[in-house]
């Protein structure tokens, strides 16, 4: 990896919102019209879609919200786009694609852009950071996306993790996704399964079952994270002299479902006649948080 990406991360990391206010627009550029925020208007037919866009999914009901809104009030928030190697008059969109698309079916002739010359490598970034920050990419997209910065332009775990402003253990968690069963991976795409649910199917020994599970029976993602927690549980060794859940009685065994219902968690309560231990198991950062969230005042 070249030099440069050494204080790249830092620069990348503080969001599109700040690189946009950085850029300067090129002084020439065919048909333009320059806008008192310093934008540029282009028609929309010199605009193409960006070949290294990981938003793959545009949902047809919001693309019509958007669409009515920008009827209406136009295009508030101009598309970044870069000059593209198919001709001196078309630009290739780095951020802003369903805007491009919204404005075309509303009947805009031109919107605003901002143009950045900037290569392949440093589009894809910036392509990937607006639509991570603006949660538009489903789980299964933004691994796709994260898996493509790596694969291509030779990124460790922490230098993405830097670059898109998330945590090294979120990153990795994220690419694993990249690793489940297809049909799992067609759920997430779909929006079957949420991210929430993802995080529970990684950790699973059978993915797939829990996965059909969780959508055949309409689980949130405590429900599944509790179905998960019981069916690890089922499956360790018991350790010599402890006695089995199923020896404890009645009143302890729905206790301990009370409890985990109302963590997400699992729960064992090992109760005797002076006294006992509550253990209470988790898996991540994520809900050890929950946890001290819930028992230390605020």
């Amino acid at each position: 990896m070249e030099n440069t990406m050494n204080d790249k991360p830092t620069r990348l990391g503080r969001g599109l919102a700040a690189l946009i206010g950085d850029m300067q627009p090129l002084e020439t550029a065919p048909r333009q019209a320059e806008t008192s925020s310093g934008a540029r208007r282009l028609p929309v037919e010199f605009i193409i879609a960006s070949r290294a866009n990981p938003r793959k999914d545009f949902d047809a009901e919001l693309l019509e919200d958007l669409t009515n809104s920008i009827r209406e009030k136009g295009v508030m928030q101009p598309l970044l786009v870069r000059p593209s190697d198919q001709g001196p008059d078309v630009f290739e969109i780095i951020a802003g694609e369903r805007r491009w698309r919204a404005a075309q079916r509303a009947g805009l002739h031109e919107v605003p852009v901002i143009i950045r010359e900037v290569d392949d490598k440093e589009a894809l970034e910036l392509a990937i950071i607006e639509n991570v920050q603006r949660a538009d990419l489903n789980p299964l997209e933004e691994a796709q996306g994260y898996g493509q910065l790596i694969e291509q332009f030779d990124y460790t775990q922490n230098d993405l993790a830097q670059v898109i402003g998330k945590s090294r253990s979120h990153v990795a968690n994220t690419l694993r996704l990249l690793r489940l069963p297809s049909e799992v991976q067609t759920m997430l795409e779909h929006g079957e399964l949420t991210a929430g649910h993802a995080r529970t199917l990684i950790t699973s020994d059978d993915p797939l079952a829990l996965a059909r599970r969780i959508v055949d029976a309409g689980l949130s993602v405590r429900e599944a994270e509790a179905l998960h927690q019981q069916g690890t549980e089922a499956r360790r060794p018991q350790p010599a002299g402890e006695k089995r859940s199923s020896s404890k009685d009645a009143d302890t065994l729905a206790l301990e479902k009370q409890l985990s219902d109302a963590l997400g968690l699992s729960v064992t309560l090992d109760h005797k006649d002076r006294g006992g231990k509550l253990e209470i198991r988790y898996k991540t950062l994520e809900q050890l948080d929950g946890i001290c969230a819930r028992l230390l005042p605020h």
